[in-house]
């Protein structure tokens, strides 16, 4: 399950405090792996995306 591999390595990396950019990171890959239309969505708001290009190129990437 996604959870549990974002969890384990969290876990894994032996420190009391995590960057958010670090498990927001985390969960794009989760994401892209299981659903790659939530995937995106996550991806358009989490990086903030100000061009339709960014945007584009995003989709570009996850239809290879």
């Amino acid at each position: 399950m996604a959870i549990e591999r974002i969890e384990e390595k969290l876990l894994n990396l032996g420190v009391r405090e995590v960057l958010s950019n670090y498990i927001g990171e985390l969960v794009m890959r989760e994401l892209k792996k299981l659903d790659k239309v939530a995937y995106i969505r996550f991806a358009s708001v989490y990086r903030s995306f100000e061009d339709v290009d960014d945007f584009k190129t995003l989709v570009d990437e996850v239809q290879r």
